[in-house]
């Protein structure tokens, strides 16, 4: 299972991603986790990235090729991998395919998560999270019964900057700039699948089976 997850902020992919994880022995990769790898091991990679991460700038496609070229290699992909975050360009999509056309594999299945813009916002700016044990709860989908307070430790409920509705919104716009072409190049393929993300739990991963055919 070689799969590509693409969507929105707040589509869904990591709750996916998670669910995908605990059903199939496959390794889960993300950008984030990735930059985060290499900067922590203080790798050649990690320090060119943290250099742009720290004055604000996008990491270079090179940089972050390079770094998935390295990862997509490690033994844990063996049995097969979920891309959450990658490719974001198109120049990525197409590296990603050279790489992986290297290694003599190719990509299974590549679905897009279609959910309501409108969804995401509530989602999103709705969020809030325990300072003490990170516990995350959702003003209208998932509150807590204590109010501003965890139910798990007692701690305090905060919203992140970031999640903040104008923030949202502008992160969805450069979403819809930025990635919306990957999405476009993909859609021409056969191996493109669409599936909706705005329920939850079981029927997500339900749909995301359906789509690739998926069996345990």
């Amino acid at each position: 299972m070689r799969i590509i997850l693409l969507g929105s902020p707040g589509a869904g992919k990591g709750t996916l991603a998670a669910e995908i994880d605990k059903k199939y022995p496959v390794a889960h990769i993300s950008t984030g986790d990735i930059f985060r790898e290499n900067v922590k091991n203080n790798t050649p990679l990690g320090k060119k990235a943290q250099a742009y991460m720290e004055s604000g700038k996008l990491v270079p496609d090179e940089i972050v090729i390079e770094m998935m070229a390295n990862r997509l290699r490690e033994p844990d992909c063996e049995k097969g991998f979920v891309l959450d975050g990658f490719p974001r360009t198109v120049p990525q999509a197409e590296a990603l395919e050279k790489i992986l056309e290297e290694m003599g594999l190719s990509l299974d299945r590549v679905v897009f998560l279609d959910v309501d813009e409108e969804t995401v916002v509530k989602r999103l700016s709705g969020r809030r999270v325990c300072r003490s044990c990170g516990a995350i709860y959702n003003m209208e989908f998932k509150p807590s019964s204590r109010g501003d307070i965890c139910e798990k430790c007692g701690g305090e409920l905060y919203q992140r900057d970031d999640d903040r509705e104008d923030v949202v919104r502008h992160r969805l716009k450069v979403f819809y700039e930025q990635t919306s072409p990957v999405v476009c190049y993909y859609e021409g393929k056969h191996i493109f699948s669409r599936i909706s993300s705005e329920r939850h739990g079981h029927s997500l991963i339900e749909e995301f089976e359906m789509a690739v055919g998926a069996k345990e």
